[in-house]
């Protein structure tokens, strides 16, 4: 296991993710829950329309049919937003802010911005300018910390090509930190989680198990160097070969682990994904960690989730968690085979009541 010393970079010794209940993606809303929050916001199909897996709303009847712009809406939670120009381009818009994931806080901005331009790089953009949405609790953690947390993320955008123009900053009872981020992209090689196919291979570019070492992490105080350099990786250049492979389908594995992001893009594309579990890359450490309880709540909500959908084959409980576990700045899951990363497994046609199998 890869343990290393005292964090580096921070202002002060404070240890930030003492400062949050949860830490990073594991803090998001439940994916059952979010998706009930959101279904009112969708209009019912037209009359005589019958929608199934895979077939959403067209983008011109989610803005009440006068409009076919909105390229990417929605409709199947896909990871940012697409909008067509009127030059033949398109702009890509999401947002992305969590609780303190590290203890450093220099690190922590780091990451969060390699995260929320991870979205951009999911739909086969390329980002352009991001804002900072800070929250801090400016009566208990000093401002030189926050100044971290943004220097880092300054750091992480300005490897991007990508300028930071302000944001927006709010007193808050946790430390809050992400961006909002707007980029271009072809709209005619567009990345999206409904356009997989079957008989397609599945790819995954970064390896599994941060989840579990921030929670040991938050636990412990004790430091993964090589967990901290995986998130704040960017996504540029894996979403580049996607494209440059004909990729037309992808997502990023964040918050809902690699089994829940896998079986939205199936549900959204009428397809069974089949995984290889021995085949999935995973983090030095993690499988100990896992085994020594070191699990967070956002993960086995991620598994409880999916287990409706999914046939796990001989895989115990410790392997379902692994692939459910709720990663921060994870990689891309692409439709296509990317050379240097490893395929996973595959898409095939949809077996009834099924996204995922295990094998």
């Amino acid at each position: 296991m890869k343990t290393v010393g005292p964090a580096t970079g921070s202002a002060a010794p404070v240890r930030l993710t003492s400062y949050a209940r949860g830490g990073g993606c594991a803090c998001k809303i439940p994916p059952g829950e979010l998706e009930a929050m959101v279904a009112g916001l969708l209009p019912p199909p037209s009359p005589g329309q019958t929608l199934g897996p895979g077939q959403p709303p067209s983008p011109g009847q989610a803005l009440g049919g006068n409009e076919d712009r909105l390229l990417v809406g929605l409709d199947d939670g896909d990871d940012a937003a697409v909008v067509r120009t009127g030059d033949g381009t398109a702009v890509v818009s999401t947002a992305d802010f969590f609780t303190p994931v590290v203890d450093d806080a220099r690190d922590w901005g780091r990451i969060a911005a390699a995260n929320a331009l991870s979205d951009v790089y999911a739909m086969g953009g390329r980002p352009l300018v991001g804002l900072n949405l800070l929250g801090w609790p400016r009566d208990v953690l000093p401002a030189e910390l926050a100044g971290e947390v943004l220097a880092g993320a300054l750091d992480v955008a300005r490897a991007a090509g990508c300028f930071v123009g302000g944001g927006h900053s709010i007193d808050s009872p946790e430390p809050l930190y992400g961006m909002a981020v707007t980029g271009l992209v072809d709209p005619d090689r567009l990345l999206r989680n409904d356009a997989g196919r079957p008989g397609v291979p599945l790819t995954l570019t970064k390896p599994l198990g941060v989840g579990i070492l921030n929670n040991r992490h938050k636990r412990t105080g004790e430091v993964f160097a090589h967990a901290v350099a995986v998130m704040a990786a960017l996504n540029d250049k894996a979403s580049a070969a996607a494209l440059e492979a004909g990729a037309v389908c992808a997502t990023d594995v964040t918050g809902f682990g690699l089994l829940g992001h896998l079986h939205k893009l199936a549900r959204a594309s009428g397809v069974t994904a089949v995984v290889d579990a021995a085949a999935v890359p995973v983090l030095d450490g993690a499988r100990e960690s896992l085994r020594a309880g070191y699990v967070s709540g956002g993960t086995r909500r991620n598994l409880d989730w999916v287990r409706p959908h999914l046939d796990a084959g001989r895989a115990g409980e410790d392997q379902l968690q692994l692939l459910a576990d709720a990663q921060t700045s994870g990689g891309l899951l692409v439709a296509g085979e990317i050379p240097g990363h490893p395929v996973i497994g595959e898409l095939v046609p949809a077996v009834a009541g099924t996204t995922l199998v295990i094998r």
